[in-house]
């Protein structure tokens, strides 16, 4: 993994009760960094990811038209749908294995709702099928510069992510540029999504000045913290090449886990 001799990695391990929390009626999100009235001045980032909300959204309602700019919107769905509308007239439905980035620019507006919804006077059965919560992911990156033209891209990944290993999901970065993901503006960042599973063999994270591994569900072990689950994340400085890998003694019921990883060449201040 590292040379004899190298320095070694710092690994930030930001457990999941820890994250600041905003509970309403309709929404239950835990967010990793700093985000609306939750501030904390040493909690603002790590490297270019700004954001990282972890959101259950309940059946019909979710987040009206509401303003971004300037910044890279990565949408990632774990379960349930969510519909998507945007002052670019895209509009359309996200949901498990499709990946969606949205550039905000010089400014778009959007919304986000689930795209469940309750019914009355139908058999209990039929009813929960449209009466799933949605929980989603959503990532902000910044851009490699202000003042961009807004823009939308989403694309299907399930495919890759069954025939397993490390998938990269979104890149600005010249090393992906042959894979088959959605583009951000940022020229040193990428996202990649490992699945694990009882007997999975262990993904290698990618060695990079700064990650940001996140834990979207199960649980798994990684080299160098021990055991990680659902909603810890772990803030790598200092290079990876780090082993992840499922649980070493896991239950013979075990779920699946999936991670998100936050490949970062630069910070706020540049590259490193």
């Amino acid at each position: 993994m590292h040379s004899p001799g190298a320095r070694t990695p710092r690994m930030d391990v930001r457990r999941a009760a820890d994250r600041f929390s905003t509970r309403i009626d309709w929404l239950d999100s835990r967010h990793s960094f700093s985000f609306g009235h939750h501030y904390d001045p040493a909690n603002t980032h790590h490297g270019v990811l700004m954001v990282n909300n972890d959101d259950v959204v309940a059946p019909g309602l979710g987040f009206d038209t509401h303003p971004h700019r300037d910044m890279e919107i990565v949408t990632w769905v774990l379960r349930g749908s969510l519909v998507h509308q945007d002052s670019m007239d895209n509009s359309g439905v996200i949901y498990p294995g499709l990946a969606q980035r949205m550039s905000a620019g010089t400014g778009v507006l959007h919304s986000e709702k689930n795209d469940s919804w309750r019914l009355d006077g139908v058999p209990a059965a039929f009813a929960r099928e449209h009466d799933e919560p949605v929980r989603l992911i959503q990532m902000w990156v910044v851009p490699d510069e202000p003042g961009l033209t807004p823009g939308y891209e989403q694309l299907e990944v399930e495919d890759a992510l069954l025939r397993g290993g490390m998938v990269t999901i979104a890149s600005g970065m010249n090393s992906y540029r042959d894979h088959a993901a959605i583009r951000i503006h940022n020229r040193y960042a990428a996202m990649h999504v490992v699945r694990l599973g009882p007997g999975t063999p262990p993904a290698t994270l990618p060695d990079a000045p700064l990650l940001h591994v996140f834990v979207a569900r199960g649980q798994v072990e990684l080299e160098g913290t021990g055991p990680l689950v659902e909603g810890d994340a772990v803030r790598i400085t200092g290079g990876g090449g780090q082993r992840v890998s499922p649980p070493a003694a896991p239950g013979t019921d075990a779920p699946g886990a999936e991670v998100i990883v936050w490949e970062m060449h630069a910070g706020l201040g540049g590259p490193i």
